[in-house]
């Protein structure tokens, strides 16, 4: 599971479960009753509206950070999710308007708690941010920011050599000759002035120009899928908000990645994607 794959959606649908959770132990009916019950007093009222809510909440955050779909008699664990939030806010807006119910009031007044209140608003509040994810831009981005690379080498590179690498060359100084210079106990070379530099006709040949990708670190803004190279249209990997992807090659307007288990495929969406 990575939990960098949460988006910011996703944050308000935790904080709507957290307030249903504490609007649970509030009271549920007020009056002039000197027995007022919450909502672990009524068992149909706190499984349809708190327990529910809480249920759905953790299905839609629990499938967003799985790294594959997750399925439950045909329908996604994030499909079944919404429809379990949606049902919360269901049953709280009409216990709501009705919140004696069957009960017999002739002896009281029955006025609604802040145990129904707080649970229909953290209900409403699960419902329309599990709703309105994936429509609306803000709520798509990630909920925790993308940590970057300290310092991303290009595919296949080797570190550079220098002063703690083994087999460092020291540029010149004492004990240290430069490069070309005869090393202690080698003979001068007939024709190579004092000093070792070379001659102009042993001056190496100009290296290829590079091409002009270079591979590179990536993140995806949202989840995104991970196409197989063969162009099948059945996805092999899902991108996930939050995780560093290597860059391997490009194919005109798309990006052949590679996952940290190794497996390539083509990115066909690049749209937003941070660079490291």
């Amino acid at each position: 599971m990575n939990i960098r794959s949460l988006t910011r959606g996703d944050g308000v649908v935790i904080g709507a479960a957290v307030l249903l959770f504490i609007a649970s132990f509030l009271d549920t009916y007020g009056g002039d009753s000197s027995n007022i019950p919450n909502a672990w007093d009524n068992l149909g009222l706190l499984m349809s509206v708190y327990v529910g809510g809480i249920i759905g909440a953790v299905l839609i955050v629990v499938a967003r950070a799985l790294p594959q779909p997750r399925t439950v008699i045909g329908l996604e664990l994030g499909q079944v999710g919404v429809a379990l939030t949606i049902f919360a806010a269901w049953a709280a807006f009409w216990t709501i308007i009705d919140p004696a119910g069957s009960i017999d009031t002739a002896g009281f007044d029955v006025e609604v708690g802040a145990g129904l209140v707080l649970g229909l608003i953290g209900a409403l509040l699960m419902a329309a941010a599990a709703l309105a994810t994936p429509l609306v831009p803000a709520l798509k981005g990630a909920l925790l920011p993308a940590p970057r690379p300290a310092s991303p080498q290009p595919y296949g590179a080797q570190p550079p050599g220098g002063y703690g690498y083994p087999g460092a060359q020291q540029p010149g100084g004492y004990g240290h000759p430069q490069p070309g210079q005869p090393q202690p106990g080698q003979a001068q070379q007939p024709g190579q002035p004092f000093g070792g530099q070379p001659q102009p006709q042993q001056a190496q040949a100009p290296q290829p120009p590079a091409g002009d990708f270079s591979p590179f670190w990536f993140a995806v803004p949202v989840p995104r899928p991970l196409f197989a190279e063969d162009g099948s249209p059945t996805p092999i990997a899902e991108l996930a908000p939050g995780t560093w992807y290597l860059a391997v090659e490009q194919r005109g307007a798309a990006l052949v990645a590679q996952t940290q288990d190794g497996r390539r495929g083509v990115l066909q969406d690049t749209s937003g994607i941070q660079r490291g």
